[in-house]
């Protein structure tokens, strides 16, 4: 028979056995998540653990290194042995770099022609190297003239835009880089203005990184690069003006007021170079051009000081120590 009474012990008992049930099964599930978390935020917090080098440094540092030192080495033997195989060295990168580029803004519906994109890269770099400046501005104006043929042959829609990424994709790597082939035709000492010219924009990366490792506070361009830091780019004109003035003197035998002119103007090219890169990929939704490069991204990922640098390492040298 249904009475309050037994009605009342049945709620009783429900809640009795509903009580029950959470502890028995907190006091058995998560004692293993409990003694796992610990464990994982140690191995992720270890000194030597890869976590730890990546959060730190925002890439694997190892790899960047490795791939870092590998390709200084391919550059100095290059110049050591012939100044042909750098301007060979200059043209791949080049043409990767436009690959990456050409890649990335079809992300966007930017269809950049190919063909005359690389033919043209090609043909700025040679002509810089053999007929100087004004023929690197001659072929690049007929690289963008063949860009526009190119794309309007295929149709007229949308093509002004097309057109217009085809001609930014022939001034930003191949134009610039063409500054670099000029440097290194210099008849006497070309191979040595490449080293200074690379040697500065490395040390603006590397001087850049190491004081916003240890002293960054105050963002730079938070909204577009949040690690560049106002400390950092101190650190970067220092080492640059040092360095510039270091290697100004004892690989050009020129001033040392130059070196250090030529460093300063170097670390600005640098950071403004960087900083035009990451508009782009954030802009485009990108974190790197690609993965060509362990520890670095793309070949862009790493062209994208150099030949910002290239047409003011051209200058300044021409100034300074006007070739031979």
């Amino acid at each position: 028979m249904d009475t309050p009474q037994s009605r009342r012990d049945r709620r009783e008992a429900r809640a009795s056995a509903q009580s029950a049930a959470p502890r028995s099964s907190r006091a058995a599930a998560p004692r293993s998540s409990r003694a796992a978390a610990p464990r994982s935020r140690a191995a992720a917090a270890a000194p030597g653990s890869t976590a730890a080098r990546s959060s730190r440094a925002g890439r694997n540092l190892p790899a960047a290194i490795g791939v870092g030192v590998g390709l200084g080495i391919l550059i100095i033997g290059s110049l050591l042995l012939r100044k042909e195989l750098m301007l060979g060295i200059v043209i791949v990168a080049a043409g990767v770099g436009v690959w990456e580029l050409r890649r990335a803004l079809a992300q966007v519906s930017i269809h950049v022609p190919l063909v005359p994109s690389l033919v043209g890269s090609v043909s700025m770099l040679v002509s810089a190297y053999v007929g100087g400046g004004e023929a690197l501005v001659v072929t690049v104006g007929l690289t963008c003239v063949g860009i526009l043929l190119w794309r309007v042959a295929d149709g007229v829609l949308d093509a002004v835009r097309d057109i217009a990424g085809g001609f930014f994709v022939a001034v930003y790597p191949s134009f610039l880089a063409g500054f670099a082939a000029l440097m290194l035709a210099a008849r006497d000492d070309g191979a040595r203005r490449i080293i200074v010219f690379i040697l500065v924009t490395v040390l603006s990366d590397v001087g850049g990184y190491a004081f916003g490792v240890l002293l960054g506070r105050h963002p730079m361009a938070p909204s577009v690069s949040p690690k560049k830091s106002w400390e950092g780019f101190a650190g970067s004109v220092l080492t640059c003006v040092v360095g510039g003035a270091a290697a100004v003197v004892l690989l050009l035998h020129g001033p040392w007021w130059g070196g250090a002119v030529l460093g300063a103007c170097a670390a600005v090219a640098a950071t403004v170079g960087d900083l035009t890169e990451s508009t782009i990929k954030r802009d485009l939704g990108i974190k790197d051009m690609s993965t060509i490069l362990p520890g670095h991204g793309g070949v862009m990922d790493r062209l994208d000081s150099l030949v910002v640098v290239a047409p003011v390492a051209w200058a300044v040298l021409a100034w300074v120590v006007p070739p031979g």
